[in-house]
């Protein structure tokens, strides 16, 4: 990967490549010293107003009750266009289970898309979920560029 370089994502880009769901990296601060707790999940986005949406699982021994409370980021990074991006968000999640369903919070997840994977040794329908929403406090996204693309760009 000779002369790759990273460059800021434009807005319109980051939302493009988050689109209304994925998959990606969600990681919890730990006490000091400890490394941070690091989940691959699925995710629903919205653009407007750039709210983060998880379905998360609590099967019995799961340590994420432990710190589900702690600062999060939240990374997605993939291949796009032909083209290296990431996304990574950071901020708090917001337990949203026990919202009405007239919620505005509510109501915006059911517009979104997270992907549903069978990685449990259950049936889904025995493993507790609980919904959750990652209203940023910080956004940032970059993208992939080699130096043939910056020469075209002078």
């Amino acid at each position: 990967m000779t002369g790759l370089r990273w460059v800021q994502l434009p807005e319109d880009e980051r939302a493009e490549f988050l689109g209304n769901g994925g998959t990606g990296v969600l990681s919890f601060a730990t006490d000091s010293g400890d490394p941070p707790a690091s989940l691959p999940v699925s995710y629903g986005y919205l653009d407007d107003p750039g709210h983060f949406y998880f379905k998360l699982s609590f099967p019995p021994g799961s340590s994420k009750s432990d710190v589900v409370d702690s600062p999060a980021s939240f990374v997605v990074f993939g291949e796009h266009d032909d083209t290296l991006k990431s996304v990574v968000a950071k901020g708090t999640l917001e337990e949203l289970t026990e919202l009405p369903p007239e919620s505005a919070a509510i109501q915006r997840m059911w517009a979104v898309d997270i992907p549903a994977y069978e990685i449990f040794d259950r049936p889904r329908a025995e493993i507790p979920f609980h919904d959750f929403r990652l209203v940023p406090e910080t956004v940032t996204g970059r993208r992939a560029m080699d130096d043939s693309e910056s020469d075209s760009e002078s």
